[in-house]
């Protein structure tokens, strides 16, 4: 045989390699990256995902039988939220969660802006959050105290005799305490406040 032919037939044999050299990996590659994908998509690959946070304030889903009341003089058992969210501005939908009303035990009392006379209100807050909004509401009381009277103080007294202003007050003090909550305990939760007191003299 002569020198040629070996070359000839040596060639196929050599292409024939390589292609299957080329399929094989090209098989593996498409399985791994597959593999990748799965992983990377259940949390085991790529960027951690944080732990959540155990204190941290979660939706209460409302449920069709009635809330459970305190005894006589004792406070209604604490709710367990069961909903996390990743910020305390996610839209609620009311329909599906729970609202707790807390009432705060004193009035406060503040000098209204220029002189005009005083105003003294009676606040409830509402949270579709579980109890630890109102434990972090407690413990941020004093902050929370002098944030809402520093609103009050700013306020002007006609304006507060209108509807509209009532309502631009309710909307001013539900954001500074959620601004000391952020601030102080990471997390506001505070939906909004109501009036159960007003008098403006």
């Amino acid at each position: 045989m002569t020198k040629e032919k070996k070359e000839a037939e040596a060639k196929p044999k050599g292409s024939k390699m390589k292609m299957i050299t080329l399929i094989v990996l090209g098989v593996l590659l498409t399985v791994g990256l597959g593999v990748g994908a799965g992983l990377y998509a259940a949390g085991n690959l790529g960027p951690s995902a944080k732990p959540e946070d155990p204190n941290r304030p979660k939706l209460v889903e409302r449920s069709e039988e009635p809330q459970p009341e305190g005894e006589a003089g004792k406070a209604p058992p604490p709710k367990e939220g069961t909903v996390s969210v990743d910020s305390d501005t996610y839209k609620v939908d009311s329909k599906k969660f729970e609202i707790t009303y807390y009432p705060l035990e004193q009035n406060m009392t503040a000098n209204l802006a220029g002189g005009q006379g005083f105003v003294q209100i009676g606040l409830s807050l509402a949270t579709y959050y579980d109890d630890k909004v109102i434990s972090n509401f407690k413990r941020q009381m004093v902050p929370i105290r002098s944030a809402v009277l520093m609103v009050l103080s700013e306020q002007d007294g006609t304006v507060l005799a209108t509807s509209d202003g009532k309502q631009q007050l309710q909307q001013q003090l539900t954001k500074a305490i959620n601004r000391v909550l952020r601030e102080k305990e990471g997390f506001g939760g505070v939906d909004n406040v109501y009036f159960t007191s007003l008098v403006v003299q």
